[in-house]
C-alpha cells in the first residue's frame, strides 16, 4: 500500500494562491509503477493547483508521467492533453502539438489574439450523447527542454496555461471547465520555481502595469505545487 506522507505540504506563501512542496511514497521504481496507488492523491492535489514534478532520472520521470496520464484518462468527465516536450523547442513546435490535442480552427503561431494559443486553450468541444467535460489536464513531458532552450517563451506559455485556467475558474460564467497542467522534467523546473520572477510564482509582466491575467482574474499569482518524484518512498 502506498499513500502520501503526513505533513508533506509546505506552503511558501499565504492564502489560496501559492507554491507548495509535496512528498509522496515509493522509491521502488523497479516495480510496475502503475501499481502504486498514489495517483488519486496527486489528482486531488490538482483540485486547487497546477503541478510541477521533477526528477533527474529520466526513467522515473517517464514512469511517473505515463502512470499519471493513464489514471487521468480513466476519469469520468476528463480530457487529457499530452505534450511531448522533447520535441518542443519553440512556439511553432508547441503549437504543432497543441492543435493536435485540442480541436479548433487554424492556430496562428502566436500566444495572444483570436487565433492564438490562449484562444485555443479557451475553446471547448461538445459531442452528441456525451456530457461536457469538467476537467482538462495538460501533461507536459520533458518540460525542462523548452525552459533550457528559451526561458522567456517557456514563461509565456506557463502564463497562458495558468491564466486561462484562472479565467475559467474565477471569471467565466459558463459551465466550469477546470484546467490543470502537470509539468514533468528535471530539477531545472524546481530551480525555476524558486525564482519569484518566474511564471510558477508570478504572472508574466507585460510592461503595462499590473500583469494581464491579474487584471482579468483578480488572482494575484498562479498556484503551483511541487512534487519531487524521487522522494516517493515505500509505506
Amino acid at each position: 500500500m502506498f499513500a502520501l506522507q503526513s505533513g508533506a505540504f509546505d506552503s511558501h506563501r499565504p492564502g489560496m494562491v501559492g507554491s507548495r512542496d509535496m512528498s509522496a511514497l515509493t522509491r521502488q521504481f523497479d516495480q510496475p509503477f502503475g501499481a502504486v496507488e498514489w495517483q488519486p492523491d496527486v489528482t486531488q492535489l490538482m483540485d486547487e493547483s497546477h503541478l510541477l514534478a521533477w526528477s533527474n532520472l529520466p526513467r522515473h520521470r517517464l514512469l511517473f508521467a505515463a502512470s499519471l496520464a493513464q489514471f487521468l484518462e480513466s476519469l469520468r468527465d476528463a480530457e487529457v492533453c499530452v505534450f511531448y516536450g522533447r520535441f518542443i523547442v519553440d512556439l511553432d513546435s508547441f503549437c504543432h502539438q497543441l492543435e493536435r490535442a485540442i480541436p479548433g480552427g487554424p492556430l496562428e503561431r502566436r500566444i495572444d489574439g483570436p487565433r492564438g494559443v490562449t484562444a485555443l486553450l479557451r475553446s471547448r468541444q461538445a459531442f452528441p450523447g456525451r456530457p461536457p467535460s469538467k476537467y482538462r489536464y495538460y501533461l507536459w513531458h520533458d518540460a525542462d527542454v523548452l525552459l533550457r532552450e528559451d526561458p522567456r517563451l517557456f514563461g509565456r506559455l506557463v502564463d497562458a496555461l495558468a491564466g486561462v485556467a484562472a479565467e475559467a475558474e474565477f471569471v467565466d460564467d459558463d459551465l466550469l471547465l477546470l484546467h490543470r497542467t502537470v509539468f514533468v522534467g528535471s530539477s531545472l523546473l524546481n530551480t525555476y520555481a524558486d525564482d519569484p520572477r518566474g511564471q510558477f510564482r508570478s504572472w508574466y509582466p507585460d510592461g503595462l502595469g499590473e500583469p494581464f491575467w491579474q487584471v482579468v482574474t483578480g488572482v494575484e499569482e498562479p498556484t503551483f505545487s511541487r512534487l519531487a518524484i524521487d522522494s516517493l518512498e515505500q509505506g
